[in-house]
């Protein structure tokens, strides 16, 4: 290579590094499972992480103090890891689950408030309401589960007819969004059962999230359609734009406002978007954990801090990652 190349390209490369401000880069990591988590979930708020590891059993972190809550075991004649779990709008419980078995925890004392064990099937996915009055599931015999813990009444939704994938509740529990691989999503009212809206995909669809305002509704499918509907009309919103033959989403947060959604993928990546129009407004990198191999991770969990200024990250890392938000 000519000389006169070399200083060229010497010169670009320095002024890349200068003219990066390592925003994609996360200001601070806390670790909570040194070998790397088995899932995980944030709260709304970014005030709590919810840990499910191999050698920790399921550890709950207040992410204000950086420092252990409570590590909870989950009472069960299996051997499965828990490998669903969520905490509740409000951050008043959570919930844990394994195949055939799950858990109420209170998170201000930190008791149990039920173990539950289901017949049919295996969870896939699981949602707890405020208050833990709540809970809806959804099982790889195609079946919802809506439980109102407090009378023990029950409602099981048969509109999908392959295994769930993903499910989400509103704060209230009075509506669910479900996906499921057989190509749709339903919104549908939990005192009912009624079908209120159906979303259609061109393929399978692996992850739903709703704004807790009741606004929006969020649909992804297996292939390339990612989707934001209204949810009073059930109209189309906006798709989000981006050019990737495949895009699989493990992780969807609407901020407070529900103009920015936040996305995570299962390599490495967060993305922002806008909700109005699909347009992405920045990219992050979270950490692969330490000697794995291949380098990747995948982000189980996102939310929005510091009012929407600070991004959170839980990952297959064990990690949790705070990004700044850049404004460009």
């Amino acid at each position: 290579m000519p000389n006169v190349f070399r200083v060229a390209l010497l010169s670009l490369l320095i002024l890349l590094i200068s003219c990066s401000d390592g925003s994609n880069q996360a200001e601070f990591t806390v670790e909570h499972a040194a070998r790397g988590a088995f899932t995980a979930a944030l709260s709304q708020d970014g005030r709590y992480s919810l840990v499910s590891s191999v050698e920790h059993g399921v550890s709950l972190w207040d992410n204000d103090s950086h420092g252990l809550k409570y590590q909870w075991h989950q009472s069960s004649e299996h051997e499965n890891l828990v490998h669903s779990l969520a905490i509740a709008y409000d951050n008043s419980f959570a919930v844990t689950a394994e195949n055939n078995t799950f858990a109420i925890w209170n998170i201000k004392n930190g008791k149990n408030h039920g173990f539950y064990q289901i017949k049919t099937g295996t969870i896939r996915d699981i949602a707890i309401s405020n208050q833990g009055r709540y809970i809806l599931y959804g099982r790889s015999d195609n079946v919802v589960v809506h439980l109102d813990l407090e009378s023990g009444r029950r409602i099981e939704f048969l509109g999908h007819q392959e295994k769930i994938n993903s499910i989400a509740l509103s704060p209230n529990g009075h509506f669910a969004l479900t996906g499921a691989n057989d190509y749709s999503a339903y919104f549908w009212n939990t005192k009912t059962g009624q079908v209120i809206h159906r979303f259609n995909h061109p393929s399978r669809v692996t992850k739903v999230a709703l704004d807790a305002s009741g606004q929006y509704a969020f649909t992804a499918d297996s292939l390339k359609k990612a989707s934001i509907w209204q949810l009073t009309s059930g109209d189309l919103v906006s798709q989000l734009q981006y050019i990737a033959r495949q895009k699989i989403f493990s992780a969807v947060r609407f901020n407070q406002s529900s103009e920015l959604l936040l996305t995570g993928s299962p390599s490495r990546q967060m993305d922002l978007w806008q909700v109005n129009d699909g347009q992405k407004l920045g990219s992050w990198l979270v950490e692969p954990r330490s000697g794995s191999r291949p380098k990747s991770a995948v982000v189980f969990d996102v939310a929005f801090v510091n009012q929407d200024q600070a991004l959170l990250t839980e990952s297959s890392s064990g990690l949790l990652e705070r990004f700044k938000r850049v404004n460009r």
